[in-house]
């Protein structure tokens, strides 16, 4: 799954521009500080690479694995 915190969002891009499924896209809305942040448009094809997470300059977005459960 992956988290973006809004508030530390500069609107940089780089996670758009590095994600090798291309499911961030720059939404609409403002952050707090006046930026427009990513969001995530087929979380389903997110492969958890963390390229985006590796290369946000802010560290605003955290790739968290979904436990299963099969009991």
């Amino acid at each position: 799954m992956l988290n973006i915190n809004t508030s530390l969002c500069k609107g940089c891009s780089y996670c758009i521009k590095f994600c090798p499924k291309k499911i961030l896209e720059m939404g609409t809305e403002r952050n707090n500080h006046g930026h427009f942040f990513p969001h995530i448009t087929d979380e389903a094809s997110c492969i958890a690479c963390a390229m985006c997470a590796t290369i946000c300059p802010e560290g605003a977005i955290e790739i968290t694995k979904e436990e299963t459960n099969n009991g």
